[in-house]
């Protein structure tokens, strides 16, 4: 087993540990570790939210989640040689949950808390919980299905350079400031009262902490990008932006679908990664690289019959057309998905988790063809413990007495 660099105790609390982790980014965040370039070693990784939510039949863990606090990212990590405008080579090989913790959750959050994707049609917070057996997954929340996971960091990427901060700080800050008091808001603007910098300590950290970037989004160095195929095999080619790359990771995923559509949309754990990094020197520019870039798993599970679900870019509430509007498309056929699956007896909320959670392809079919975008999702039909085609009969009720956790 490779050496653990990074441990975490899931009985303290993130702040209570020996080697901070850090729910901010910021370029003068210090190395933890740094490590010849081939060498193998495992990093332990907090769920996304540090513990904030139980394995019960509650929501009101999920409704009152503190958000300023997440991410907590292991790391950062050191690579001799690697130098900004390098590519660091993150071979992802193997990946799992805490021996201590082999359960899991999604959750819809309060549209006051950050919402979802479907936050105007499901506004209130629920919670599902998940268990692992092996590689797959039930959920005693919503019954009927059972699925492989494909296990993955949610949020993996590099320390961003000064010039880098500042620019997308610009940006994130014009964008908010077109409706600075929307519910949720447009964007996740620097916080210090509750960062955490790492090793970073005293005005240093206080100081910086007043500029970081939150870990909500994705930008040019990775970060919170889910996609669901980096799990074990997998390979990432990281923008480099200061000395030694700054390579940090989190928020693991037991099983997502595409678009991670509920935000705590994925089945969330706490686990831990093996990893192995190289460096491709002077990658950036011979490559052309702006935003990572990946090889996905070899192992991924494979199905082999999907039902697949359209949406276009119009507007269910108002049947407004909007030109070539990918959103509204997908939102579009996610809601047709959810309608579909209610007629086995499924609640919507039940539905939206499934897809979050299950590993679902969404696509973008046509977006030429004017003014409509023809988005799809398509659902493994397999994951299902009845059958879910379209028959002359019609469907029959299959789910009763059993739903996602509410709020009291």
């Amino acid at each position: 087993m490779p050496k653990t660099v990074f441990s975490v105790d899931l009985n303290k609390a993130p702040e209570d540990q020996a080697i901070k982790t850090h729910n901010r980014w910021h370029p003068d965040i210090p190395m933890v570790e740094t490590f010849k370039r081939g060498e193998v070693f495992r990093v332990e990784c907090y769920d996304w939210t540090g513990g904030q939510i139980g394995n019960n039949d509650s929501a009101n863990d999920v409704r009152d989640v503190d958000l300023t606090r997440v991410h907590y990212l292991s790391g950062p990590f050191g690579f001799e040689g690697a130098e900004p405008g390098d590519l660091l080579v993150v071979d992802i090989l193997d990946i799992g949950a805490m021996p201590e913790s082999e359960w899991g959750f999604n959750g819809l959050f309060a549209k006051e808390n950050g919402g979802g994707f479907l936050t105007e049609h499901y506004p209130n917070a629920t919670k599902s919980c998940w268990d692992f057996q092996g590689i797959y997954t039930t959920s005693r929340h919503i019954p009927g299905v059972r699925y492989p996971g494909i296990i993955h960091p949610g949020l993996i990427g590099c320390l961003p350079d000064h010039a880098l901060l500042a620019e997308a700080n610009r940006r994130e800050e014009e964008l908010v400031s077109t409706d600075p008091n929307r519910v949720p808001p447009l964007a996740a603007l620097p916080y210090s009262d509750t960062a955490l910098m790492g090793q970073m300590s005293g005005d240093a950290a206080r100081k910086a902490a007043e500029e970081a970037w939150r870990t909500v989004p994705p930008r040019e160095h990775g970060g919170n990008c889910d996609i669901k195929n980096l799990s074990r095999g997998s390979k990432v080619y990281f923008p480099v932006y200061v000395k030694g790359g700054g390579l940090s990771m989190g928020d693991i995923h037991f099983s997502q679908g595409d678009g991670e559509i509920t935000f705590c949309g994925a089945i969330e754990m706490a686990g831990w990664i093996d990893i192995s990094v190289d460096v491709i020197k002077g990658g950036m520019a011979k490559y052309g690289v702006v935003n990572p870039i990946f090889k996905p798993s070899p192992i991924d599970p494979h199905f082999d019959d999907y039902l697949i679900f359209e949406g276009i870019s119009v507007d269910e509430h108002t049947g407004e057309q909007y030109y070539l509007d990918a959103h509204v498309a997908y939102r579009r056929a996610c809601l047709n998905a959810i309608e579909y699956l209610k007629k086995f007896g499924y609640t919507g909320e039940q539905a939206y988790s499934i897809l979050g959670t299950a590993p679902v392809e969404g696509r973008i079919a046509g977006i030429v063809d004017i003014p409509n975008v023809c988005a799809t999702l398509a659902i493994p039909t397999a994951i299902f413990d009845f059958d879910i085609n379209p028959n002359s009969t019609g469907p029959t009720k299959q789910v009763s007495g059993v739903d996602v956790a509410r709020t009291s």
